[in-house]
């Protein structure tokens, strides 16, 4: 197995992240991503050769998960900030850093949508993987975290301190 990983392997270990030591299983973590159980199974396995999931405790490594978020997410995974579009909030735009950091009207950041329940305006930025906004829509806690690495993503230096600092309260519980 290869240790590269793919962008839904790093929203697999999100979900692990937000869901804790709550029990889980493979076609569960499928149906909460809208990927195949297959695409789940190998990201573990990618997971565990990157040193990242735990296979015997069954949840992610939290410290190594913050290391690789804060000092390697925007270089493994980048993101660029489009033209301005309607979808769903992302990053400083959504929950939980909607209320700490000031953004202008033209400033936020949204997943282009058609539609859905929170529709805002901003700059569009790619969901780290295609399925990203279908399954933050179901899971909110899974959301934030999604944001919190948009955030990191695309966010200028005073964003992405906030975003640290929110992933590192929530990953060392």
């Amino acid at each position: 197995m290869s240790p590269n990983l793919k962008p839904q392997d790093l929203a697999l270990a999100l979900r692990l992240a937000a869901v804790g030591d709550a029990p889980w299983t493979q076609p569960g973590m499928a149906d909460a991503l809208h990927v195949n159980v297959s695409v789940v199974n190998h990201g573990l396995k990618r997971l565990v050769a990157c040193q990242l999931f735990n296979t015997h405790k069954r949840r992610v490594m939290r410290e190594p998960l913050l290391e690789f978020l804060i000092y390697g997410l925007c270089h493994v995974f980048p993101a660029q900030l489009g033209f301005f579009g309607r979808g769903m909030p992302t990053a400083f735009s959504a929950a939980p850093l909607l209320g700490k950091v000031r953004v202008g009207d033209d400033d936020g950041c949204v997943w282009e949508m058609p539609r859905g329940k929170v529709m805002a305006r901003g700059r569009v930025v790619a969901p780290l993987y295609p399925n990203a906004p279908k399954a933050a829509a179901k899971d909110p806690l899974l959301y934030e975290y999604l944001a919190l690495a948009d955030t990191l993503r695309v966010g200028r230096a005073r964003e992405r301190a906030f975003a640290r600092d929110e992933l590192a309260k929530r990953l060392s519980s």
